[in-house]
């Protein structure tokens, strides 16, 4: 027994050093330290001095550092050089883009919760509470969304000219261009309201802002290119749209066929340098109206005119509508949400050199480009709409629930309905806490590659969740089209934010976890980065430090997550109330176990691990869900800790724990080396699986929340456009909800006389009379059942048409009339 004593408190002694991630020195100090005493105090001589011995063995040479580079480090640095796969440029440009946030706190196994509270509360300025205020809500006003969608596919002129006049295309161009320079935040609260009433209007708004000419110039442009185009950009005196889709590069953008050949060509007279273009663009969103065209294509340079490469690789032009040779006007249809989309072609299309973004010297730079401003757009434009979208489906449909009886219920209380509004409730809460974390750190400089990954692909899944939840809800209500169908079209439209911007398979399999791993990792980039030292003594200096580094890490975070999945996640230092803590402390135990896995994959799988889309696309859920916990206990942090909001916030943070839980257990059970497989089972899940999905009794609170007016359903409904007008269905039922709530208990009373017989009369109408001669309820209540009665009469009603009515106006012949150049 003594020697079984003497040997765990050892084991102890160097898993708290793990655990608390000490230096190695401080490690072979205390574990020798602690073998002594036990051995003494358990008097058992053999078996200290046999650990001891052990112990320095490992100790001395690891600590003794030019030896463990010349013995240790530098075998392993040439097996490290053979195993490690070439990162090809445009990897190696995609993981130098952007930068790391709090995502690289939550891939460390040990996050600094404090860190992320002491990030600022993202705030509006009064500037942009005016103009949202203002100029957004006198727009969602003008917003018929049937007219848009149906009768003409487009917007009414009159907006049109409202969004330029308001500068709506200039929310991210700086003052001295004319343009309004909001902050992320702003910008994604705008959208947000807009899609609310029209997500043609907000896709419409959100291009230009987002991935776009007027970003790229921002960043890349000359001066005279950003003296010219930002100001007639800002104001809508130019209409910009960007082409980097063909039929042959979608998501894999690299693979464009699109190119560009340099040459010299007489114009007016004059010998010109130009290049030649020759290209096939579909899906760009705006290229029917627009004026100035982003162009992505390969440039290629056969007489060395700028330099000496022949393959100059991917670069950015901007060619005015104008352009000869300039195909464009013709529209693609998508999904009956009619934002302006189409196809642009050109052949031997000449340009001055003049119109590369950047000038000359930006030639080839375009995937770089590309890349780094893309997250900044991705991380705004998709996840706001998103957001909007599942805002008005609590809006609608907690309200709808309500309103809607059947058996003489409520269906908001039939609990098949209650399901469904609890995850439109929760996946809610989640998804604007979500898009504001993104937005905020775009706010504080950050490049988010791997966060905006992250909210593009969930905030549009959590939308195709709540949008299916809704139309089922509605039922009938939702399905038959017209002026008051409010939902369908939002449901027509889900694909299109699944698929656009980097399809949503594409981004969780290859991208979230991709570029996560390697970015996030603290010690991974760092080796890949040593093998490109060409100093041999820097190299092997740097490779040795992030070696050791990276085992120890790994060592940690095996004790760690094996301690904390032990204990279930009851120990540590955390941040919080009394009510959140241990939510943290759930989320450091699965920071530690997604450390912990990725670095077992990456060491045993290598650069296979690549091709493990599977296995790749589950631990970026586990990285996604971190992401998403964390920026809901922030946002419920910057709200004051609202006590009305913790069902949401319960209900959010448990749907996303078990989501970890069950993505690293498909992870693990599916790795294909199973004696290691096992091995992570263990210490990952020493108890195995024991989260579980929210509660009934948790999602019967959510409901609850959503289909009542209170201060929680309030912040949900955050920059929804709410005012009952008559275009807004939406906002008139937010405006009766209270009403219709105060009716349930007088309903009640009506139908129990009901029941009984006391009426004569089978009209409503006419039995409310009754009820109140009767003196079963009082003229105040006669009127108000009335009142109600009438409105959710409107607001249960479907549209009908005549059959000419649903006609196409344009034959499929005229729609097939060739393209007209421009």
């Amino acid at each position: 027994m003594s020697v079984l004593l003497t040997v765990l408190a050892a084991l102890i002694a160097s898993g708290a050093c793990a655990y608390h991630r000490t230096s190695l020195r401080v490690w072979a100090i205390a574990t020798v330290i602690t073998t002594v005493l036990a051995g003494l105090l358990l008097q058992a001589p053999w078996t200290m001095l046999i650990l001891l011995i052990v112990e320095l063995a490992i100790a001395v040479p690891l600590l003794m550092v030019g030896f463990r580079r010349r013995q240790i480090s530098a075998p392993l640095l040439t097996q490290f050089a053979k195993v490690t796969p070439r990162l090809s440029d445009t990897e190696q440009t995609a993981l130098e883009a952007g930068t790391v946030g709090f995502e690289g706190e939550l891939f460390s196994g040990k996050p600094d919760w404090h860190a992320l509270l002491r990030q600022p509360k993202p705030a509006l300025n009064a500037e942009e509470q005016a103009f949202m205020d203002g100029p957004v809500e006198e727009l969602c006003g003008m917003l018929d969304d049937w007219q848009i969608t149906h009768e003409l596919a487009d917007l009414p002129p009159n907006v049109w000219e409202f969004i330029k006049k308001n500068k709506f295309f200039g929310m991210i161009i700086p003052k001295r261009y004319n343009g309004l320079e909001f902050s992320a935040l702003a910008h994604s609260a705008v959208l947000q309201k807009l899609a609310t009433m029209s997500p043609t209007a907000a896709s419409t708004v959100a291009v230009p802002n987002s991935l776009g000419p007027a970003e790229l110039l921002l960043h890349y442009g000359t001066e005279a290119q950003k003296d010219y185009y930002l100001p007639r950009l800002a104001v809508g005196d130019e209409i910009p749209c960007f082409a980097l889709t063909g039929p042959y590069a979608g998501s894999d953008a690299t693979s464009l066929t699109d190119f560009g050949i340099v040459c010299k060509q007489t114009v007016d007279g004059t010998e010109t340098l130009g290049i030649k273009l020759t290209f096939d663009k579909r899906y760009i969103t705006l290229a029917p109206v627009a004026t100035v065209v982003g162009l992505a294509f390969r440039l290629y340079d056969p007489d060395q005119l700028l330099g000496d490469k022949a393959d100059l690789g991917i670069t950015l032009a901007l060619l005015p509508r104008s352009t000869p040779g300039l195909q464009i006007g013709r529209r693609h249809f998508p999904l009956n949400v009619p934002f302006q989309n189409g196809p642009l072609h050109g052949k031997d299309v000449f340009v001055p050199i003049s119109t590369l973004i950047g000038g000359p010297n930006m030639a080839g730079q375009g995937w770089r480009m590309l890349v780094e401003v893309l997250s900044v757009g991705r991380a705004i434009s998709l996840p706001s709409n998103a957001t909007g979208g599942v805002r008005s489906a609590v809006a609608s449909t907690g309200a709808y629930a309500r309103m809607r009886k059947q058996f003489g219920l409520a269906i908001a209380r039939f609990e098949g309905v209650e399901e469904a509004l609890a995850r439109i409730g929760g996946l809610t809460y989640a998804t604007a806490a979500l898009s504001r974390a993104t937005a905020a750190a775009v706010d504080r400089g950050e490049k988010p590659a791997v966060t905006s990954a992250i909210a593009k692909y969930h905030t549009t899944e959590f939308g195709r969740i709540v949008a299916g939840d809704a139309m089922d809800v509605h039922g009938g209500k939702a399905v038959q089209l017209g002026p008051k169908n409010y939902a369908g079209r939002a449901w027509e439209g889900v694909p299109i934010a699944i698929t656009v911007e980097g399809a949503n398979i594409m981004t969780r399999s290859l991208m979230i976890f991709g570029q996560g791993a390697i970015r996030c990792h603290p010690y991974v980039l760092k080796e890949m980065q040593a093998l490109t030292i060409s100093d041999r003594d820097e190299q092997l200096k740097t490779f040795d430090r992030a070696l050791f580094g990276h085992i120890g890490f790994g060592l940690s975070n095996a004790v760690r997550a094996f301690t904390l999945g032990l204990t279930g996640s009851r120990i540590g230092d955390t941040a919080g109330d009394a009510y959140t803590r241990r939510y943290y402390r759930k989320l450091n135990r699965y920071s530690a176990a997604l450390a912990l896995c990725a670095d077992v994959f990456m060491g045993v799988l290598g650069g296979k691990l690549k091709f493990k889309e599977k296995l790749s696309a589950r631990l970026g859920d586990v990285l996604s869900y971190l992401y998403i916990a964390s920026a809901m206990l922030k946002g419920y942090e910057d709200a004051g800790r609202p006590e009305a909001d913790r069902p949401l916030l319960a209900w959010a943070f448990h749907e996303c724990v078990w989501r970890m839980q069950m993505a690293l257990d498909g992870a693990i059970r599916n790795f294909p080396v199973r004696p290691v497989g096992w091995l992570l089972r263990v210490l990952v899940f020493p108890f195995g699986r024991r989260e579980v999905p929210p509660s009934d009794r948790l999602g019967r609170r959510v409901a609850a929340l959503i289909s009542a007016p209170g201060e929680a359903r309030d912040r949900l409904l955050e920059w929804v456009y709410l005012t009952p007008t008559a275009n807004n269905t939406i906002g008139r039922m937010h405006a009766l909800l209270p009403e219709v709530i105060a009716a349930e208990p007088i309903e009640r009373k009506f139908a129990k006389a009901q029941k009984a017989g006391q009426f004569k009369s089978h009209d409503y109408v006419e039995q409310l009379a009754e009820a109140q001669q009767l003196g079963v309820i009082t003229a105040a209540e006669q009127a108000l059942l009335k009142r109600v009665q009438e409105a959710v009469f409107e607001f249960i009603s479907v549209d009908d048409f005549d059959t000419s009515e649903l006609r196409a106006a344009v034959t499929r012949a005229d729609a097939e009339k060739p393209a007209r150049v421009a």
